[in-house]
């Protein structure tokens, strides 16, 4: 993409309302664009993070063998007084009334919904496990919105259902989302500690949290230094050794438990992930049940999994950023490359810059390619401010050693790279 056609015009100044460094930069390089309180348009740019990061959670829920379905956002307000859950969310649930005079409210969370799209469909212990998953907008009409998209009323989630015979099946199935939300975060390149944390108004038994590690982090968490080499960790073959390790939150840190405080690190975190396993309380409610072998009528245990996607966003901008902009890991950035011709008067960068960024696109790497007429400082600016791991510049001195220079944004680093060894280029950046 060429920047001279991208809708996409970074800002000096933000709102006074913009608390947060993730707020502030999200105003500042176009991601997104407030339309009302706790509600935001999301820009060309800021859209394309939101697609990298569900790419990354969809391709792996699939490898987990999750299905994705999509529910609508409006709910019928009739199954949520079956669950005697109508009150729960209080004001923060919008309600409203059809043309019929049939109440409806907009969905804070599916766990009803998707229950009685299950017990449609499946009756009987042999079609039993099933987890389904969707990504979709949801609402709830917070007292006070603030931060940008960490605390707003309209949100991306990804949220999924599990459903098993038994209770060591859904425990299973609980385990095996652990491991899951592992390996997504991971594969975005963060480093989240999962937690023990209160279920809250979704109820149930077991519940953890996945937090971001940030200073900027809402909540306390304790957790055990073997944790700190998480992301050194197979999931898959390690699970046992890392459910064994403390976490938790502030609140579950107070209550009482033998722990070694040696053993133990304090730090902030935001939440991004919260799972729940809470057995029958929707199924038995809802009338969510299948025939066992022995033809007995069983209500299905039940789980569900949620990550805010665009709560994802901002807090990865809070956990990685500088006094120049964002920092974007490589898996989630915009763009892989940004493309820099610090002179577009000058016919010979012009020629190379244009024939570098056709071989990336042949290439099928991302890239936004700077061709405007702005000064260097305010090309370099302007990327950084974006937060796009690697930067082909291309400028006059560089030219004259036919070579392109290559930037790492996190580092600053810079190497050089002869200007025909384009297959070099791509190997570093």
């Amino acid at each position: 993409m060429k920047l001279s056609e991208y809708f996409l015009k970074s800002r000096k100044e933000t709102s006074s309302d913009a608390k947060l460094i993730s707020h502030k930069l999200m105003i500042k390089s176009s991601m997104i664009k407030q339309i009302t309180t706790g509600i935001y348009t999301w820009l060309p740019l800021g859209l394309k993070v939101l697609q990298k990061i569900e790419n990354i959670v969809r391709s792996i829920h699939n490898e987990y063998g999750c299905q994705e379905l999509l529910m609508p956002t409006i709910q019928p307000s009739s199954i949520w007084k079956k669950s005697e859950r109508y009150d729960d969310y209080g004001p923060e649930m919008l309600k409203f009334y059809d043309r019929n005079k049939k109440e409806l409210l907009y969905g804070p969370t599916n766990e009803e919904l998707v229950t009685e799209v299950f017990k449609e469909y499946i009756n009987s212990y042999k079609d039993l496990p099933k987890n389904l998953y969707q990504i979709q907008w949801k609402f709830r009409d917070e007292i006070r919105p603030r931060f940008g998209v960490m605390r707003c009323r309209e949100f991306l989630m990804k949220d999924n259902y599990s459903f098993d015979l038994t209770k060591h099946d859904a425990e299973k199935s609980y385990n095996t989302m652990f491991k899951c939300y592992l390996e997504i975060f991971d594969k975005m390149g963060l480093k989240v500690i999962p937690v023990m944390a209160d279920p809250g108004a979704i109820g149930g038994d077991l519940s953890h949290e996945f937090h971001l590690i940030s200073e900027s982090g809402d909540t306390n968490i304790f957790y055990d230094k073997k944790i700190g080499d998480i992301n050194n960790l197979n999931y898959r073959s390690s699970f046992e050794l890392l459910r064994n390790l403390y976490s938790v939150t502030e609140e579950e840190y107070n209550k009482k438990k033998e722990i070694d405080l040696n053993k133990l690190i304090k730090t902030k975190g935001i939440e991004v992930g919260h799972i729940f396993y809470f057995g029958t309380k929707y199924s038995e409610k809802l009338g969510a049940s299948v025939l066992d072998s022995k033809g007995k009528e069983i209500n299905v245990e039940m789980g569900s999994y949620g990550i805010g996607i665009s709560r994802l966003v901002a807090a990865i901008i809070e956990s990685s950023h500088d006094e120049k902009g964002i920092i974007w890991p490589k898996n989630i950035s915009p763009f892989t490359v940004g493309l820099i011709n610090l002179n577009n008067k000058s016919k010979e960068l012009v020629k190379i810059s244009n024939n570098l960024y056709n071989y990336l696109i042949k290439n099928n790497i991302d890239v936004l390619y700077d061709d405007t007429i702005e000064r260097p400082g305010e090309k370099f600016a302007n990327m950084d401010l974006i937060g796009i791991p690697s930067q082909i510049i291309i400028g006059e001195k560089s030219f004259k050693e036919n070579c392109v220079e290559i930037k790492d944004r996190k580092t600053n680093k810079l190497i050089k790279v002869k200007i025909e060894a384009f297959d070099e280029i791509i190997k570093n950046i």
